[in-house]
């Protein structure tokens, strides 16, 4: 490819996207005039949401629904031509839809758009013709700014479809955040990969009461390494009245090593050690380890007794870094 080609193409792939920054610049500034009642409509419908539509517009419906769906509303993508031809059945007066068409005249819109009107399903659109059939048959019409495509011939749906997608995006986090959608929400509709794996709980990974290496301060050292071993965390847990007192590391060891087997475990804990509670996340345990350079943590309650016990290597294994 020749300097000039790779110039060119790189103008044009700025051109685009200053072109597509600008329209949803627009947007944010004169947000659709239905929103609030759009984000209304769906927190109310007992059922689910059916998002429609055909070509990039059904692409980016399908995307909307899933977003939807990802974040605590029921939400279904229905390809408008199959809606046609059997796929109807699926939408109930519980629901409410959201039908995409920048033109809001979409043929094969037209079927669904006539049963949500028979049967007086709610009905959201989206589209940039405010006096199309869809928009003047729509309970809550959601305008996009009728502006250029980003591409050269001013044909292709790039504009219009990032316009499109972003204002599904706000409608999702709208409704997200006023059903009060939080993290351990999210970890529940997101269990696999990296995101769960962050969203997971300390208590979902830590060691048990039954593997906590317990010593009492007046334990000789002697029976502390044993612990110490016999546990294989690299850690005892200094015990007084039920409550943890210290921890001993082995960089404990290593400052005392001079008289050591004459001391007990009073004399090497590390009082006020570093602990997390089990309805921590995982990735802020892991946050903490890294800053006090540190492999393993005291799992407490509220009263400083302790839980369980964390290793990084458990954070590693469940896939947190």
């Amino acid at each position: 490819m020749s300097d000039e080609t790779t110039s060119t193409s790189r103008d044009t792939g700025i051109r685009v996207l200053r072109t597509e920054a600008q329209a949803l610049s627009q947007m944010a500034q004169a947000l659709p005039d239905g929103f609030e009642q759009a984000v209304e409509m769906i927190l109310e419908a007992p059922g689910r949401v059916i998002v429609a539509g055909i070509g990039k517009s059904g692409h980016i419906g399908r995307k909307i629904a899933a977003t939807l769906a990802s974040t605590g509303t029921p939400a279904d993508f229905l390809h408008a031509a199959e809606a046609s031809h059997g796929d109807m059945g699926m939408v109930t007066t519980d629901d409410v839809c959201i039908l995409i068409s920048r033109s809001g005249e979409t043929a094969e819109l037209g079927d669904l758009l006539r049963y949500t009107r028979r049967f007086s399903v709610p009905m959201i659109a989206i589209s940039s013709k405010p006096e199309s059939t869809l928009m003047q048959a729509a309970d809550c019409g959601l305008l996009l700014p009728d502006l250029p495509e980003a591409c050269a011939i001013g044909l292709a749906p790039t504009t219009s479809t990032t316009l499109t997608l972003a204002l599904g995006d706000a409608l999702a986090v709208a409704v997200m955040e006023a059903r009060g959608f939080g993290p351990e929400d999210f970890q529940t509709f997101h269990p696999g990969g990296k995101l769960g794996a962050q969203l997971m709980r300390v208590e979902e990974l830590m060691h048990g009461a039954e593997a906590l290496p317990l010593c009492a301060p007046g334990d000789a050292m002697t029976d502390v390494l044993l612990t110490m071993t016999s546990k294989s965390f690299g850690i005892a847990a200094v015990v007084d009245d039920g409550r943890l007192a210290g921890v001993i590391s082995d960089g404990d060891l290593r400052r005392h090593v001079d008289g050591l087997m004459q001391l007990t475990a009073r004399d090497v804990a590390t009082p006020d050690p570093v602990t997390v509670t089990p309805d921590m996340l995982a990735a802020q345990a892991l946050a903490l380890l890294n800053e006090r350079k540190i492999s393993v943590l005291m799992v407490v309650d509220q009263e400083h007794r302790p839980l369980g016990v964390l290793h990084i290597h458990d954070l590693l294994r469940a896939g947190v870094a």
